[in-house]
């Protein structure tokens, strides 16, 4: 066994069928009575939900959090959580509202409870990225990890079938990355292969019956365990990529991480084979590269970045951005290949797998 660290992180995880109605024992037991309740306009319904359910405890809500936590967006929730003077957020949804609420508490030390209804993961990392004059840039603090956060799978049956296969590659990107992180560990490597193989498995279910109570299930805690492995070891090339794409151009997070991910390992995997031997084992054999791109278009979600809003002209750009202050990664990250990765995922093609793999 080689030598390993392994910090684990705190916070509080409900999970399971009709969670959300101990929201108002877990604000009680935080001493918590003013709560202002995030979500993006699109969820505005679910948040008034949350509110009615906090009753007394709720002093309002703010619905306008956006993709990739723009900070002009944070200022404006501030300034409402400063007027109501709440002495705590709950985020319903997705990555957009967690990072929003990460955002506040990272200014504020608000408390946070968050309702996940995708299969984001982030809720449960002390990992922030926000989005300033088109640059997105991350930190990791434990500033910004909640609270408490609770997981019910009747939130996720409405969950759109293309949505919840996205938001699924979203997360198994996150055990990817980690299997090979140079901070990784058999623990996190548990986590990671028991997340991927539980999505595999979730995902084909969901997009055959969305209302699918095992599947449904099986997802929210492959994304947890798929949450866990990115708040403890670093990221590599794939989350780089990702997040340059995002700040960028505006990509859709979750797409962004579909579309890319199968190239991303391709480029990769040849120099972790513990991580390619790990990833085949979860899913089921195969490389994994070919595997994810075949699962993608079998399940209808996005294989190509053209198709998802990048401009054939920010190739170029995007390479140059890769190149600079690069994560760790286990293959040295090399503009000309990761220019002709990025022309190959902008055109859908098939990724391209390192000999050594073949």
């Amino acid at each position: 066994m080689k030598p390993f660290r392994y910090q684990s992180l705190p916070g509080r995880v409900l999970f399971g069928f009709g969670t959300l109605a101990e929201l108002p024992g877990e604000a009680q037991s935080l001493g918590l009575g003013r709560l202002l309740v995030l979500s993006t306009p699109a969820q505005a319904d679910e948040a008034q939900r949350v509110v009615s359910l906090l009753g007394e405890r709720a002093v309002g809500a703010f619905t306008g959090a956006r993709m990739h936590t723009p900070v002009e967006v944070t200022e404006q929730a501030l300034a409402v959580a400063h007027d109501l003077r709440a002495d705590g957020v709950v985020a319903i949804g997705g990555g957009s509202t967690t990072g929003l609420a990460k955002a506040i508490a990272l200014r504020t030390d608000l408390d946070q409870i968050i309702i996940p209804t995708t299969y984001a993961g982030s809720e449960v990392t002390p990992i922030l990225g926000e989005t300033d004059n088109g640059r997105k840039t991350t930190q990791s603090t434990a500033k910004v990890l909640p609270e408490v956060v609770i997981y019910d799978v009747d939130l996720t049956f409405d969950l759109p079938v293309g949505m919840s296969v996205t938001s699924g590659f979203n997360a198994m990107a996150h055990a990817a990355e980690a299997l090979y992180a140079k901070d990784g560990s058999p623990v996190v490597d548990l986590m990671a292969q028991e997340g991927v193989r539980a999505l595999m498995t979730a995902l084909p279910c969901i997009a055959h019956d969305p209302r699918d109570a095992l599947g449904r299930s099986d997802a929210l805690y492959g994304c947890w365990l798929c949450g866990m492995c990115l708040g403890t070891v670093g990221m590599s090339l794939h989350h780089k990529l990702c997040h340059t794409l995002g700040g960028s151009f505006d990509l859709p997070h979750a797409d962004t991480h579909t579309v890319l991910l199968p190239h991303a390992l391709g480029y990769n995997l040849s120099a972790a084979l513990s991580a390619r031997q790990r990833l085949s084992q979860a899913m089921g054999g195969g490389e994994p590269p070919r595997v994810l791109h075949d699962l993608a278009r079998q399940l209808g979600a996005p294989i190509a970045l053209r198709d998802i809003g990048m401009p054939e002209d920010g190739i170029d750009r995007a390479a140059d951005l890769a190149v600079q202050h690069p994560y760790w990664n286990p293959r040295p990250v090399e503009r000309d290949a990761i220019r002709a990765m990025l022309r190959r995922a902008w055109a859908g093609e098939p990724p391209v797998i390192d000999q050594a793999l073949s």
